[in-house]
């Protein structure tokens, strides 16, 4: 992900994410996939509900905590969804996706510095993410710090 070459780079991220929401298992597959579909579909009741399910038969799988975060900041519950975000890191700490998302549930709740802690973290990950530097600089403008270190 740390390639010069942009082009490279979103390669790589695709095949990342293709093998991210794979879990090894064909039922877990299958609600995982229930539960992305349902959050295509803002039926983000059911969809968290999915998500939980996945979580229940396979708590290893990063990427069903991930989701289930997303679910929860669509449905504006930024304090679940910063644990899910946690729990997707603790499994996969080169989740980008996560760090990013835990950012933005920050500068929801208005918490700048945490935000920018979590999008650096996404950034040092995936260098390439530009709207993930376009949030580090608001959360910065805000409070949250500036330079690589804070």
């Amino acid at each position: 992900m740390k390639a010069d070459d942009p082009e490279l780079a979103a390669t790589a991220e695709a095949i990342l994410w293709r093998e991210w929401c794979r879990s090894g298992d064909p039922e877990t597959d299958r609600l995982f996939r229930a539960g992305v579909d349902a959050m295509q579909n803002r039926r983000l009741e059911e969809s968290e509900e999915f998500f939980t399910g996945v979580i229940q038969r396979q708590p290893g799988f990063a990427e069903g905590w991930n989701k289930r975060a997303t679910v929860r900041y669509m449905r504006r519950d930024f304090s679940g969804s910063i644990s899910d975000c946690q729990e997707t890191l603790a499994r996969n700490p080169h989740h980008f996706g996560a760090a990013s998302g835990q950012g933005l549930c920050h500068i929801s709740l208005g918490e700048f510095r945490e935000a920018a802690i979590c999008f650096r973290r996404a950034l040092e990950i995936h260098p390439h993410l530009n709207a993930v530097r376009h949030n580090l600089a608001l959360a910065e403008a805000e409070g949250g710090g500036s330079g690589y270190l804070n």
